[in-house]
């Protein structure tokens, strides 16, 4: 028996849990979603490196875009459901739909040297530093 999916502390569903605390909800088809991908994000003097867990989801269906210092990452879940004639489906826990996440990292990446790696659910992304300007130029007037 399970309860409603929740944030780590969100404040309706524990209300709802001690005001019924017998009463479950399931989905119609297949279990929900994470709400959010979850990141680790490490820095050395080069690199940032993402780490992102999207279990479940097909190398094809993960896109990955980069916009100065702004990484946006997206998936969708596909479920393939085949039925025979003689089948009769009695409970499906798979699940389908779509999840994004954008963050800003501290300094702009070079998209020309960045670099994905997709393993047993886990999105590696390393991303070069841009390097940055070497101070301010003083102009001459003339």
């Amino acid at each position: 028996m399970s309860y409603l999916p929740s944030v780590s502390g969100s404040l309706f569903d524990d209300l709802f849990r001690d005001f019924a605390p017998g009463y479950v909800v399931r989905p119609l088809h297949g279990d929900a979603l994470p709400r959010q991908i979850r990141l680790d994000v490490k820095e050395d003097d080069g690199n940032y490196v993402v780490h992102a867990e999207l279990p479940g989801v097909a190398r094809d269906d993960i896109r990955v875009s980069i916009d100065g210092d702004v990484v946006s990452l997206s998936a969708e879940i596909k479920q393939h459901d085949q039925k025979k004639d003689e089948e009769r489906v009695l409970r499906s826990e798979r699940y389908y739909g779509a999840v994004s996440r954008s963050i800003r990292l501290p300094g702009d990446v070079d998209e020309s040297r960045a670099a994905a790696k997709y393993d047993n659910g886990v999105l590696t992304l390393t991303l070069p530093k841009k390097p940055q300007a070497q101070g301010a130029r003083s102009l001459r007037i003339d």
